[in-house]
């Protein structure tokens, strides 16, 4: 691609880093209040990051200035939460009981709940498919909560970067993915792509408050065994993947270092960082 440039750009109360090509045309941006990097080629992640390296205070890095947080107890580790716990709690508060379930089986009658039992299957696959991280530097978290009553499905932080993981169990549908909607078997299309950005923002703008440096957190889609995943173009704002394809991100590295992806997670971790998120 050639030498990248980066220029500061502050403007209405926005502070953010561009990057652009030799010949001028913008490859990706920082916003240095929130952490949050947008990528136009996301081909050339790894060259924007060491591009925008050189121009991030180094010193930020060393010593995380964290807001201080209360002693880390059981009860707000989130850790300790297994995969689809927020939809497991909610079934469980809200939901039908054994006989209701039972009888709606035998009837073979449908249920509004249905797809939330679903959504927890498809979040538990991915959980398991997660487990191979760890071990390899990264660190994974479940059922994160966003206030007021949202959650990120997975949160994955390790040498490759953060990301957040939004997962839907289509299984045996025909998934297409565009940079604003998804479309389920050439269906009406749906904003998920634009619910994931969001989630991803609101972490990379919590998290860099809490860490005392700039954390750049991706969006990820992951779909649970779709018959077909087609992407409208190869550089997708938010990438997608099935979930027997995510295993390939474990090896992604060289983003984040050790002492990084500690600070990061020790925040990300604790219940009350996302309280304000």
């Amino acid at each position: 691609m050639g030498d990248l440039t980066v220029k500061a750009w502050k403007k209405h109360g926005r502070d953010r880093l561009y990057v652009n090509d030799a010949g001028g045309s913008p490859v990706a941006w920082l916003d240095q209040v929130t952490g949050h990097l947008e990528l136009l080629r996301p081909e050339s992640r790894a060259e924007v990051l060491k591009a925008l390296a050189r121009h991030v205070p180094r010193e930020t890095c060393a010593e995380p200035r964290r807001p201080p947080l209360p002693p880390l107890t059981d009860a707000d580790d989130l850790a300790r939460n297994r995969p689809g716990a927020s939809l497991k709690e909610k079934l469980d508060a809200e939901g039908p009981g054994p006989a209701r379930r039972l009888l709606d089986a035998m009837l073979r009658r449908p249920s509004e709940w249905d797809s939330w039992r679903k959504g927890l299957e498809g979040e538990r696959k991915v959980g398991r498919e997660l487990r191979r991280f760890l071990g390899h530097g990264w660190q994974v978290l479940h059922s994160v909560p966003l206030p007021p009553r949202h959650d990120i499905d997975h949160l994955l932080i390790g040498p490759g970067g953060v990301f957040t993981l939004n997962t839907k169990n289509f299984r045996g549908r025909r998934i297409w993915v565009g940079d604003d909607v998804v479309k389920v078997d050439h269906g009406q299309g749906r904003p998920i792509p634009r619910k994931a950005r969001r989630e991803s923002e609101r972490a990379a703008g919590t998290l860099s408050a809490h860490c005392g440096f700039p954390v750049t957190v991706t969006p990820l889609l992951v779909f649970v065994r779709p018959a077909a995943l087609e992407r409208a173009t190869p550089h997708q704002k938010v990438r997608a993947y099935d979930d027997r394809g995510l295993a390939a991100l474990a090896h992604d590295n060289g983003v984040l270092n050790a002492q990084q992806v500690a600070h990061i997670y020790a925040a990300a971790r604790h219940r009350h960082t996302w309280r304000t998120a």
